[in-house]
């Protein structure tokens, strides 16, 4: 069995630089997400055998989408800044769209072997995960919620896997599919 998801990889050097300054930069007790791992879900699957993840990357090579641009830019917290579990970067509306469009895509694709989100798709990328209670930081994210990260340009999606460990997951690529142009 294997934990799997369908994503989109931060892949701009400058982004990676400019996500990891503000993770330097801010002063909550959190634990950072390592650059390697900065990425939007598509999709979570979840647990699934060998033989489903070939079945997934079927579908998945069916999708037919053009590469577009993203802005990666302002800072939340999930559920809320008064009580956050995660913090992440969002994008611009224009590109949230698209991303969204995408997911709605891999969604259809992934429905008819009977895997469908467990809830909607939003536009984010999760810089650092929360695991006690620290308080409220809407303050320190109102500072930052104006921050622009850079471009990111959308090219391809991969079926990635995941290995939970003691020291955080680690990712490893299953399959990507790629844009028309």
């Amino acid at each position: 069995m294997m934990r799997v998801f369908v994503a989109i990889e931060i892949e701009n050097n400058e982004i990676i630089k400019s996500i990891k300054k503000f993770q330097d930069e801010t002063k909550i007790s959190a634990k950072p997400v390592e650059s390697k791992n900065f990425h939007f879900t598509l999709q979570f699957i979840g647990e699934i055998s060998e033989e489903m993840s070939q079945k997934i990357g079927q579908s998945l090579q069916k999708i037919e989408f053009s590469s577009f641009e993203v802005f990666l830019k302002g800072v939340g917290a999930f559920p809320k800044p008064k009580f956050p579990r995660v913090i992440w970067i969002g994008t611009d509306e224009n590109g949230g769209n698209l991303l969204i469009q995408l997911s709605e895509k891999v969604k259809k694709a992934l429905e008819p072997l009977g895997f469908s989100p467990d809830k909607p798709f939003k536009p984010h990328i999760t810089v650092f995960r929360i695991k006690k209670k620290i308080g409220d930081i809407s303050e320190e994210l109102e500072n930052k919620k104006m921050i622009n990260f850079g471009i990111q340009k959308v090219s391809r999606i991969k079926l990635k896997k995941s290995e939970l460990t003691s020291s955080g997951p680690i990712y490893s690529d299953l399959m990507e599919v790629k844009a028309k142009n």
